[in-house]
């Protein structure tokens, strides 16, 4: 009964990426193999940083973290869009689709917050090293940890409380391949200001303060690593915050193009090529970039390995 006073639609049909069907297999064989590489990829960071003692430092705490969260975020979307390229119908139950929503914006929140929290630890790193471990101790990494978890769950909560204030008719069709906010939005027969004008200070917050903590972060670090007179410690200062700096540019880059448009602006077809960066490609490269940059993981990973091919 409170179902149908919610919504008069009970399910919804995800379009997919295409509807050309000689794109399917392809397709499905490409993001089955990006999923399997991500899942390996950040469950096998988790596992490595966990068993490596010397990786039990504070930046390693938080790429576990960011792990973690890239494994989730893709494992909530990722699965469901693999179904759509073999079946005819990709449906999903009301309930399903909010659940989807959900998870999708706690993780999808949690993983903007973590990477900012990631620049501040290089900055303290590069421009206070010897008060690094004071001011990164274990504790303030789990308040911080927390602080991030925390918003996440007060965005992506506010988000879907938001959405299921909103009426559905007889438009049931998601142009998009997940439950994503303005796909949801673009199907109401209500109206949706309130949730249009959440959605903007929600990704103004959500965006635009990481990403000025980052670059606030950034223009310190480049400042402290210009007054280093060695050519070697400028370079293996920049090499620390390399992989960082190139998670973020992906990430942030393709999440303003999808969610600081307006609504009469953003196209649901560009937004789904922007959605697949920082909700499949991203949650792949991040453990792939932080691995094939980081001396202090390959080190790790070859002892890991020699370990086990001794037992």
């Amino acid at each position: 009964m409170l179902q149908g006073n919610i919504s008069r639609v009970t399910e919804f049909i995800l379009a997919g990426l295409t509807e050309k069907p000689e794109f399917q297999l392809p397709l499905f064989v490409l993001f089955l193999g990006i999923y399997v590489v991500t899942v390996v990829g950040n469950l096998g960071m988790i596992t490595l940083i966990q068993f490596s003692s010397h990786l039990h430092t504070p930046m390693y705490v938080f790429l576990s973290s960011l792990s973690f969260i890239d494994f989730c975020h893709s494992t909530v979307i990722t699965p469901k869009m693999l179904v759509n390229f073999v079946t005819q119908k990709n449906i999903i139950s009301y309930p399903e689709c909010m659940t989807q929503l959900y998870c999708f914006l706690v993780f999808g929140i949690a993983e903007c917050h973590m990477l900012a929290a990631m620049a501040y630890d290089r900055y303290v790193a590069i421009c206070n090293p010897l008060l690094y471990n004071a001011m990164m101790s274990y504790q303030v990494c789990f308040w911080m940890i927390f602080g991030v978890y925390c918003m996440a769950f007060i965005g992506a909560t506010t988000h879907t409380v938001c959405m299921l204030r909103v009426h559905f008719c007889k438009l049931d069709v998601i142009n998009h391949y997940f439950c994503d906010l303005f796909p949801l939005l673009e199907l109401s027969c209500s109206d949706t200001f309130i949730n249009e004008v959440v959605v903007l200070c929600f990704s103004v917050f959500n965006i635009f303060v990481p990403t000025l903590t980052i670059l606030s972060s950034y223009i310190f670090i480049i400042a402290s690593i210009l007054q280093i007179k060695s050519t070697e410690g400028r370079s293996k200062a920049f090499g620390t915050c390399s992989s960082h700096i190139s998670a973020v540019a992906i990430f942030f880059g393709s999440l303003a193009f999808m969610y600081l448009q307006p609504s009469s602006v953003n196209s649901m077809d560009q937004g789904k090529v922007s959605s697949v960066f920082y909700t499949i490609v991203v949650p792949m490269m991040n453990p792939l970039i932080y691995s094939v940059r980081n001396k202090d993981v390959k080190v790790a990973l070859n002892k890991f390995l020699e370990r086990k091919c001794f037992l």
